[in-house]
């Protein structure tokens, strides 16, 4: 059995003690002493996060952004470091107990967000100033090229979906809902964000001009769009902007996003992705958009799917974006698209890559046109593309590379990467792409080293499984630390989410290897189909089809495991995942024919019917499901997506299973699990809820996480050893 309850030290204080006020807490990086050599929950969230980053104009100086926790105050705190390039000279320049966030460099100084305002202060911490006098808080903010100008993040009142109370009723809580989208990802669409563009004067930033104004559209885009979303151009003349301009019923069914140049002086606004006399076609907002006219041949070439992260090249002549080709379709493959400005001519850079771009950057390199990351065989890698089409691989590392800026006049990146046993890092990256096997890599910061070093690690290794059709998929083993081959170890299937995310080299703070394979489990985690890195036919092979080959995908791997590693006990099997892999443990219980001994459900869809009406965004399961529930007669895809639906299955349950969901998860609601959970106990099966009143899709909150790990492998020690 795993030990519990370790006890881990944090400057002077117990986690596991008597709570203590958030206030007494000062949070920053832990000099810890672990009692184990093992990852626990406690280790976890003791770590650093690595946020933001910014190389200074000459490329000796990073400044980046890294977020602590605390698990007895039950609260983070963002702050601010420094790095020579050189790695030496590592400061942490915020002091105080507030957060301070989103580094950049400004006419040789660091500007940063506190309390909502900008402020500036020198590269040793010095000489702090607040340089803005807004009356609404700032929530992000880019400088233009030549310092006379910022784009300012405000939220302002929308009152488009949800009617604003009448004033003689200040306690009312009622919202009187006149459309959808009223909500999304996990609040009630009552703000949007808008960018306004002010002046930098002697006298500091005031208000500036509303670049939407009278616009009922929010830019960024809900849920996750930030500055990456927005771009200046290198004269600082006109700033391109990501915005889709929908509202409603329509905005909730469609992927359409679209790039927008705005002119500062004439504040003139010009699509760049459509024509001005551009119609979109009628939509049927109840049926999958694949089948319907705006994503016909002719309409397709009118950018009619999500386009985003505008950036311009150096010289101003073109931009670029990342383009899905599709409405409705949010998984589909990121393109590379290049817009000449003078011509109006666009340009699908990455054809030649059957896979997704991740992030790019334009180079300055007389041989590299754009550097980007993008998986492939589970893998984020740097790659680099030239004027002449030429597609080159640049790295080939056991790590996935999870960001990307230039530096250094453009001669290196400034790259974040991270694996299975290391979480993020910031490196420097000198691309060679005449011969990229001599692409030097340098790791810069070691954020987390005083914690690792204490660990032992898992080992992970790739394995090619015979799926059923006769196909090869990758599938990782992660195995536990200090690994014995002569033992058997209890295994865990683990079930990717998305249902189109990759099963890459990635590092979380919850659905963690390390911390599963530390406890005493291997691990087996297929790139089943649906994942993306194995070209457009696999990524697109589970849509439509959530209870079909990607299923048989999970019980090739698992079954692959328990026929072939020795060391798999196959009489002591689990599985686990979270939103589509939580769907799929639920499927898994009514199919899996007494493979498993224990289930973990978090986040998942149980019952599709109601989930369709359910969810916020309706383009999702319009793609997924290929149409409502309620039509007659349906489409085949339907048809076998509502009868296969787990909550069907249930009279088929027989393995205990723990299932977890937040309340403030408006993705899948909260409705799903809680039914999962009474319709097992109803049944007779062993069975758990863990719900939190106050999450999202996401478990964020530390002892919240915390608790979630510890029920997690109490409920799989529990029937699994």
């Amino acid at each position: 059995m795993r030990t519990k309850n370790i006890v881990i030290i944090l400057a002077g204080l117990l986690f596991l003690g008597s709570p203590i006020k958030a206030e007494d807490v000062k949070i920053g990086k832990q000099n810890i002493k672990l009692t184990s050599n093992l990852m626990t929950p406690e280790a976890l969230w003791a770590m650093g996060r690595i946020g933001a980053a910014e190389a200074s104009a000459d490329g000796k100086q990073i400044v980046y952004q890294v977020g602590y926790y605390s698990v007895k105050a039950n609260k983070s705190q963002q702050k601010i470091a420094i790095i020579n390039a050189d790695g030496t000279g590592n400061t942490t320049l915020t002091t105080g107990t507030k957060s301070e966030t989103d580094p950049s460099w400004y006419q040789g100084k660091i500007a940063f967000l506190s309390g909502g305002q900008l402020w500036t202060m020198n590269p040793d911490g010095s000489d702090r100033k607040q340089i803005s006098k807004t009356s609404k808080d700032i929530e992000g903010y880019q400088f233009s090229p030549d310092g006379k100008k910022v784009i300012l993040l405000h939220s302002i009142d929308f009152y488009e979906i949800i009617k604003k109370n009448p004033d003689d009723l200040p306690k009312a809580t009622g919202r009187l809902v006149t459309d959808l989208m009223y909500r999304h990802w996990d609040h009630y669409v009552e703000s949007i964000q808008h960018p306004f563009v002010a002046d930098v004067t002697e006298d500091g930033i005031k208000d500036g001009v509303d670049m939407l104004e009278g616009e009922p559209y929010e830019c960024p885009m809900e849920p996750f769009g930030g500055m990456e979303q927005l771009a200046w151009s290198p004269d600082s003349k006109s700033i391109a902007y990501t915005c889709r301009k929908k509202t409603g019923l329509a905005y909730s069914i469609s992927t359409d996003s679209d790039i927008y140049i705005y002119k500062i002086g004439t504040r003139e606004t010009k699509n760049l992705c459509k024509p001005a006399d551009y119609v979109e076609p009628e939509i049927n907002p109840t049926v999958s958009m694949k089948y319907q006219k705006v994503n016909d041949k002719e309409n397709l070439k009118n950018n009619v799917g999500y386009d985003t992260n505008p950036k311009f090249s150096p010289d101003g002549k073109c931009i670029a974006w990342l383009s899905m080709e599709r409405n409705g379709y949010e998984a589909d493959r990121n393109r590379l698209c290049i817009y000449d400005l003078s011509t109006g001519d666009k340009k699908y850079v990455t054809e030649s890559f059957d896979s997704g771009v991740d992030d790019f950057v334009w180079s300055d390199s007389k041989d590299a046109m754009i550097y980007f990351i993008g998986v492939w065989h589970a893998t984020e890698n740097l790659y680099a593309i030239n004027w002449k089409g030429e597609l080159k691989q640049m790295t080939n590392n056991d790590a996935d590379f999870g960001s990307i800026h230039l530096m250094n006049n453009g001669k290196q990146l400034l790259m974040e990467r991270h694996n299975f046993v290391s979480p993020a890092d910031l490196y420097i990256v000198t691309p060679n792409f005449k011969k990229p096997e001599k692409t030097e890599i340098a790791q810069l910061t070691f954020e987390n080293k005083h914690i690792l070093d204490q660990l032992a690690k898992p080992t992970f290794e790739k394995r090619w499984v015979k799926t059923s059709d006769g196909k090869e998929m990758l599938t990782w083993i992660i195995l536990p630390p200090n690994f014995d081959k002569t033992k058997k170890y209890p295994t865990l299937l683990f079930c990717e989410g998305g249902p189109q995310s990759p099963v890459s080299q990635f590092w979380s703070y919850r659905w963690n290897f390390m911390i599963m394979a530390s406890q005493g489990y291997v691990v087996v985690a297929p790139n089943r189909r649906g994942l993306p890195g194995f070209g457009q036919e696999w990524l697109e092979e589970i849509s439509g089809d959530w209870t079909g080959q990607c299923i048989k995908d999970y019980l090739a791997a698992i079954d692959d495991a328990a026929e072939n590693l020795p060391y798999v006990d196959k009489d002591h099997l689990g599985a686990v995942g979270a939103s589509f892999g939580g769907f799929s443990v639920y499927y898994l219980a009514g199919v899996h024919e007494k493979r498993f001994k224990a289930f973990i459900a978090h986040d998942g869809a149980f019952n599709l019917a109601a989930m369709y009406t359910e969810t916020e965004e309706n383009w999702f399961s319009n793609w997924e499901y290929d149409e409502a529930y309620w039509h007659r007669p349906q489409l085949p895809n339907a048809k076998e997506t509502y009868h296969n639906s787990p909550h069907k299955m249930v009279e088929k349950w027989d393995t205990p299973i723990l299932c977890i969901h937040g309340e403030k998860d408006y993705r899948i609601n909260a409705t799903q699990g809680m039914s999962a959970f009474n319709a097992a106990r109803m049944k007779g099966i062993p069975a758990e809820l863990l719900i939190f009143p106050d999450e999202n899709h996401w478990v964020l909150k530390p002892q919240n996480g915390v608790l979630w790990q510890r029920t997690f492998f109490n409920w799989l020690d529990r029937w699994l050893k």
